[in-house]
């Protein structure tokens, strides 16, 4: 059955560290997620992700603008990231790994989502819903992203390892959907 986002309640936040000392936070603004979720057998279901990378928000205009610059997403040649699950597995109570594939900047890699099942419950509105938070950390390189700057003390100005932090509230749909468009 189908499970659209929840955007009013749902993010997708990013960390990296800067000049290897302190930590930056962003975060997507317009993104979509579909799940094809089996709830008698989560392993049985299936995750679709688009985020608008134009929609990409640190909360500093110049450091936006170098972020969506082609020294890192190109937004312009590569207006969306892309995540589609290939497995899910079960790691205890409701903990699960979901492999998928990344893209971004048409580099696809396999990465391991670390996901927690949080529940399905009725909203006040009469609707199902299903929450569910995940984390990975990726390496920039294995995306070609990078761009960086050697600092004079030592080490660089952006790290390479970048975390990323789901939280999704999901509504269960009567009919199929895709996950097309970036539209939270």
């Amino acid at each position: 059955m189908a499970w659209v986002l929840d955007p009013a309640h749902s993010s997708i936040e990013f960390t990296g560290k800067h000049m290897m000392i302190s930590t930056v936070r962003g975060h997507f603004t317009k993104f979509n997620v579909v799940v094809d979720l089996n709830t008698d057998d989560l392993t049985k279901s299936s995750v679709s992700a688009v985020i608008d990378t134009e929609s990409l928000e640190t909360r500093n205009d110049q450091r936006n603008g170098h972020l969506k610059s082609g020294d890192f997403l190109a937004v312009s040649d590569y207006p969306e990231i892309k995540f589609q699950s290939t497995k899910i597995e079960p790691v205890r109570g409701n903990e699960y790994l979901v492999h998928g594939d990344l893209t971004i900047r048409d580099t696809t890699r396999p990465v391991v989502l670390e996901t927690t099942f949080e529940g399905i419950g009725k909203s006040p509105w009469g609707t199902e819903v299903a929450g569910f938070t995940a984390k990975t950390t990726i390496s920039r390189k294995d995306w070609n992203l990078t761009w960086n700057v050697a600092l004079e003390s030592g080490g660089v100005l952006v790290s390479d390892r970048i975390n990323i932090n789901f939280e999704l509230e999901l509504i269960k749909q009567e009919a199929p959907v895709a996950a097309e468009a970036a539209t939270a």
